[in-house]
């Protein structure tokens, strides 16, 4: 649930398939301005260029496999020859290298020895570069593909937070809320807001970052039996937040996980610094609104508040931001699902004298207007073989025009 902060202009939005068009976009350029050159030998040189390029794949997944074979078959594959094939080849270097044996067996293609020398050269110079990683995926490559694959710490993370906590929290919040609102009064929302810096410097106490939150007491406690521990207990704390002579309360805390990510950025081992701790914050963000937002048993219960660390230095930015939420959830209007009973019959309205019977009916026999219980209605007996009746308002005129 994104915020009134303009956390559109902050938090990164998933990559686009961009570079995909791009480059098929290029290469049939490219394609076509070979073609122009050398239109005579352009079918002979792409199939050498193809069969280079999948004999370099192939033999730089022979090299993993033997590493994988070798040394960790037994403990990551459990000695199953398949998944380590399956996880050193890619398909189409498979179906390529197959392609290629086929063609030189039965094909009759045949390379002269400059190209044979030329296949051998490019061959070496990839599997050099490969090597020294100069071939290897840019940063923006690992991102996208740790995006993708769901790999990111801040992926863990989020889900972790979902699962471990939030998602039997927020459905029994709005109980406790109003057993709260029942002896000490009304809270300006009933949502649970979840403070999420980008610094993710995470304070023991709101009141240490801006001293006009102010705790006031904890909600009933929620007990649960979770992993092995009996009746664990989880709090949820109401605070108070003053601004221009108006108090405001309402359930307040910051996201936890945020300390792990902080913590991690000062550990050296965890090879993770401020860019990276920043990008994973955000990282989070976005992760723990999709997930929340798909779950309907948490929905409209939550309020993700961004803070951006460009505002650390004011001594009431924290309040301020809380306070626009509260105001922006008092314009909010949320529609609950029309329940409609199940196999309801909706009549269908009569036309001709069988209407008009039914409303002299009514007239003489009225419905009790207090009742809802359906009631089985009877039409006058008609003759099949009866001539059809205008029921137009023009025709039913007494000075119609016939």
């Amino acid at each position: 649930m994104y915020g009134v902060t303009g956390e559109d202009g902050l938090v990164p939005r998933a990559r686009s398939r961009l570079p995909v068009v791009c480059s098929v976009g290029l290469g049939l350029l490219m394609l076509l301005f070979a073609w122009l050159l050398d239109s005579d030998r352009i079918s002979e040189r792409a199939g050498m260029v193809a069969f280079c390029i999948t004999v370099e794949r192939f033999i730089h997944s022979m090299c993993l496999f033997a590493e994988e074979w070798l040394f960790h078959s037994r403990q990551r594959y459990h000695d199953r020859m398949n998944e380590i094939f399956q996880a050193c080849f890619r398909g189409y270097v498979v179906f390529g290298m197959c392609a290629i044996f086929l063609m030189l067996m039965w094909g009759g293609v045949s390379f002269s020895g400059e190209q044979w020398s030329t296949i051998t050269l490019m061959c070496a110079v990839y599997l050099v570069l490969k090597s020294l990683g100069i071939l290897g995926p840019t940063s923006v490559e690992i991102s996208e593909i740790c995006e993708m694959k769901k790999m990111n710490v801040a992926h863990g993370l989020a889900w972790s937070f979902y699962t471990g906590y939030l998602k039997f929290v927020l459905p029994d919040l709005q109980n406790k809320v109003n057993q709260y609102s029942s002896t000490r009064g009304k809270m300006s929302s009933s949502r649970l807001h979840i403070l999420l810096p980008v610094n993710a410097k995470v304070p023991n106490k709101p009141e240490e970052e801006d001293t006009n939150v102010i705790f006031h007491e904890n909600l009933p406690e929620l007990e649960r039996d979770t992993a092995g521990v009996r009746n664990r207990s989880y709090k949820n704390s109401v605070y108070k937040i003053t601004q221009d002579n108006e108090t405001f309360s309402c359930v307040l805390e910051y996201a936890t996980p945020l300390l792990t990510l902080y913590r991690m950025s000062h550990e050296s081992s965890a090879g993770f610094g401020e860019r990276e701790r920043k990008q994973q914050v955000l990282l989070f963000y976005r992760t723990l609104s999709q997930i929340l937002e798909d779950s309907l048993e948490c929905r409209n219960c939550y309020r993700l508040i961004l803070l951006n660390d460009e505002h650390t230095g004011e001594p009431h930015y924290l309040s301020r931001e809380i306070i626009q939420h509260l105001k922006q959830q008092d314009g909010e209007i949320h529609m609950d699902p029309i329940q409609e009973l199940p196999n309801e019959v909706h009549p269908v309205p009569e036309e001709g004298p069988i209407r008009n019977f039914n409303v002299a009916h009514h007239a003489t026999y009225p419905e009790d207007p207090m009742s809802n219980d359906p009631t089985l209605m009877f039409s006058q007996p008609q003759s099949l073989r009866s001539e059809p009746v205008e029921t137009t308002d023009y025709f039913n005129q007494p000075n119609a025009k016939r």
